[in-house]
């Protein structure tokens, strides 16, 4: 049993530092849940609680950086947590399978586009009211897909904050504050139905801390050289698991 925890908080603490720079963490985290034996919904609560705890330690990092843009960022939350919702009434009525083969071609798409492209952000290029438009869309369109399907939520709102014109660490940033708001409203929902196991959820939720402090200090230091390669990482991940490797 303590081998198996062992390993538990290691793969918690590793999705804490891989969210914290690129997003994506809980493909390795709720992977690593069932692998310790929880049922589903146990899985979910307890990988919502300690990713909840990290992210929360990431955003303040980030923003003692000076790397979040807290407005735009609250304006972005609106949005996400519409689509969150709809996206989230729209599992319930269709399979995520539609999702799958969607992902299946946007994904090799994306992987190119992120290996070629040899700049990230830094020169904001639309108006401000065209920003908040893009900000908006992509917003609610992530957090509908969020909703629906979830598994790479954090690097695609990177990569969309970098397109607007975000550098990649303030994009890095900015999506860890969506993430934590879309995380917040989910796990007060599992705590009131009581599916958190905390004798494992706090030392996990602890391990998460550790991934995300670290990992956000990294990437705060080396910028696109840690975040980049971990944005392709993740893209390989989701595609496994679009795939159901895992």
């Amino acid at each position: 049993m303590f081998q198996n925890s062992f390993f538990l908080f290691f793969i918690v603490f590793l999705a804490g530092f891989v969210d914290s720079i690129a997003g994506g963490g809980g493909l390795l985290s709720l992977t690593g849940y069932y692998a310790y034996g929880l049922n589903p919904i146990t899985a979910l609560s307890n990988n919502k609680f300690s990713s909840t705890f990290g992210t929360l330690f990431s955003v303040a990092n980030y923003s003692r950086g000076g790397v979040v843009a807290l407005k735009t960022c609250l304006f972005g939350i609106v949005f996400s947590l519409s689509g969150s919702f709809i996206g989230s009434s729209l599992a319930t009525v269709y399979s995520d399978l539609y999702f799958r083969y969607l992902m299946m071609v946007a994904i090799p798409v994306v992987t190119i586009l992120t290996i070629k492209k040899k700049s990230y952000g830094g020169r904001r290029r639309f108006t401000p009211s065209t920003e908040l438009c893009l900000i908006a869309s992509f917003s609610f369109v992530i957090g509908m897909y969020d909703g629906f399907f979830g598994p790479g939520t954090g690097m695609f709102l990177t990569l969309s904050f970098s397109f607007i014109g975000f550098s990649l660490l303030e994009a890095a940033g900015n999506s860890k504050v969506l993430n934590l708001a879309s995380n917040v409203i989910a796990l007060f929902v599992f705590i009131h139905n009581g599916s958190v196991d905390f004798r494992l959820g706090i030392p996990c939720a602890l391990s998460s801390i550790l991934g995300n402090v670290l990992g956000s200090s990294l990437a705060l230091k080396f910028n696109t050289r840690i975040i980049k390669p971990m944005l392709i990482a993740v893209l390989a991940l989701l595609y496994l698991e679009v795939l159901n490797v895992f």
